[in-house]
């Protein structure tokens, strides 16, 4: 089963209660299909054409809605959804149909949702319309503990090297700087974690296993981030490192927002 918490609200009443009837739909339909004298076949094909309609309907709600405090993060929004309801029609559904393949798809569109709700969604009416520079670290991501401030920024400025090498055009050995700056970018995001991580536990924060798990998962995408299957990308290259700078600072900003700022409320009231 999925647990849908707190942690996936944004304080936007329709849109969370929306992500909240999706993730219920789809615990549902997990309860259900350990029925072994279920139709396997006509329920999957049934669950198929619900998750696509309530979808659609809930992307058209979450667009308008970008669309009526002129959110410029809107495009970047379509493309994700056109994404995901591309992949649910792509679903096979026939006589073959099993529990387990079933099971792992309802598995991969509850791991999109989430991650779709933390690295996107949570970003909806933070970015104010006609703010042009993405990579600023501006006062909105000041926790007050000057420490991880001063370190956030450092983050930001390592990204933007990052995307300045990305948007290059004459440099030749562009991807070689890249992966440095990439390498440079997960050594000191682990120092600023562990800091973060001391920092937390030295005022008794409540929060900190949450925090570490959070911390250990952004580290483990940094590790894993294969700079190498460029070779095989081709004309995609500039699409690929343009995705992954957007990835980063989304994970960054959101983590901020929705966290790190919490460190510091948290310390100044008690």
């Amino acid at each position: 089963m999925f647990e849908y918490t707190d942690d996936y609200k944004l304080g936007i009443s329709t849109i969370d209660e929306e992500h909240e009837k999706l993730v219920a739909m789809l615990n549902d339909a997990m309860e259900k299909i350990q029925n072994p004298e279920l139709d396997l076949p006509a329920f999957a094909t049934q669950l198929k054409a619900n998750l696509q309609e309530y979808a659609n309907t809930h992307f058209a709600h979450e667009e308008s809605y970008m669309q009526s405090i002129q959110d410029p993060e809107l495009p970047k929004q379509k493309k994700e959804h056109a994404a995901f309801m591309k992949k649910v029609s792509d679903f096979s559904v026939d006589e073959t149909v099993s529990v387990q393949s079933l099971e792992e798809m309802m598995q991969y569109w509850v791991r999109w949702l989430f991650h779709h709700i933390l690295h996107s969604d949570m970003m909806i009416g933070k970015m104010e319309a006609g703010e042009t520079d993405v990579f600023a670290f501006s006062d909105k991501y000041r926790t007050g503990i000057t420490l991880i401030d001063e370190e956030h920024q450092m983050l930001f400025d390592i990204i933007r090297q990052a995307n300045d090498l990305i948007q290059t055009k004459v440099l030749h050995d562009k991807y070689d700087k890249i992966i440095e700056i990439l390498t440079e970018l997960r050594e000191y995001t682990e120092k600023h974690f562990s800091d973060e991580e001391e920092y937390m536990e030295k005022i008794g924060y409540p929060k900190l296993p949450q925090q570490k798990a959070a911390h250990s998962a952004f580290v483990d995408k940094l590790v894993n981030i294969d700079l190498g299957e460029l070779d095989y990308i081709d004309d995609n290259q500039q699409e690929y490192l343009e995705d992954l700078i957007t990835y980063l600072l989304d994970w960054l900003t959101n983590h901020i927002l929705m966290s790190d700022k919490l460190i510091g409320e948290w310390e100044r009231e008690h």
